[in-house]
């Protein structure tokens, strides 16, 4: 008989950069075992144990290649007893214009909007029914990264990234409502301006009217996850956390 892995287990999407990256280093320094999902192949060169063994490489905009990596993540869950502490969506995609500049509601092309809402929001919905039966089995934790764009206009994320993210925040509610009976808790986080490698030119502006006057570090972001998957918020559900040092306000 194999022996059973008696570590807690997270399953991430979009773990190779940013929020990701800081937030498969905080579960791993936690003892969890981490399941990470991306478009790209597992880098070396990355600090955590066992990465090779548990990376997925999944494009999410494929809806049948989502549905392979949910076949692949249950069979490696097995070593679990088939049990999944927590599944954090995080991968999105926010297209630009060549220029950079924002994609509005009147002209960003009909396939672009099917792509992002595919990533941002079919996607993460995908994982959690293609892996309920291990996240209830577990009591486990969904997490739902949304964004402050999904409730203003942003003067750099456009129209198809700003409603799917609004959308995502409205299905975390909906599922905490469905899941929740199962003991499995659902919760968004919503962050802002976060220090990563993808910022838009122009945000040392934003940075200027937000009240902490700063950027969000990816490892402040990585904590906030890593709360809500523990005991510490057993009783939060149906939540949407803003990161964003009081822009929202």
């Amino acid at each position: 008989m194999a022996e059973i892995d008696i570590r807690k287990t997270i399953v991430l999407t979009g773990a190779s950069r940013g929020i990701g990256h800081a937030t498969v280093k905080r579960f791993s320094r936690e003892g969890w075992r981490v399941i990470t999902c991306s478009r790209q192949a597992f880098a070396e060169d990355c600090p955590w144990p066992a990465g090779p063994e548990d990376h997925i490489k999944v494009d999410l905009a494929d809806q049948e290649d989502v549905g392979i990596a949910v076949s692949e993540i249950r069979h490696r869950l097995e070593a679990h007893g088939g049990q999944l502490h927590a599944l954090v969506n995080n991968a999105g995609i926010s297209p630009k214009l060549k220029d950079g500049g924002r994609m509005n509601s009147i002209e960003t092309p009909m396939h672009v909007w099917r792509d992002v809402f595919q990533v941002n929001f079919f996607a993460p919905i995908m994982l959690a029914r293609g892996l309920f039966k291990e996240l209830a089995a577990a009591k486990g934790s969904i997490v739902n990264v949304t964004s402050i764009a999904g409730t203003r206009v942003h003067p750099f994320a456009g129209t198809a990234y700003a409603t799917s993210k609004a959308a995502l925040g409205s299905l975390t509610r909906e599922m905490a409502h469905d899941f929740g009976p199962h003991g499995i808790r659902v919760n968004a986080i919503a962050p802002g301006e976060i220090d990563t490698a993808i910022l838009s030119p122009g945000t040392d502006k934003i940075v200027e009217t937000i009240p902490l006057r700063r950027l969000g570090a990816t490892s402040e972001v990585a904590d906030i996850i890593f709360f809500l998957c523990s005991q510490q918020a057993s009783y939060v559900t149906g939540s949407e956390i803003h990161i964003n040092g009081g822009q929202h306000v």
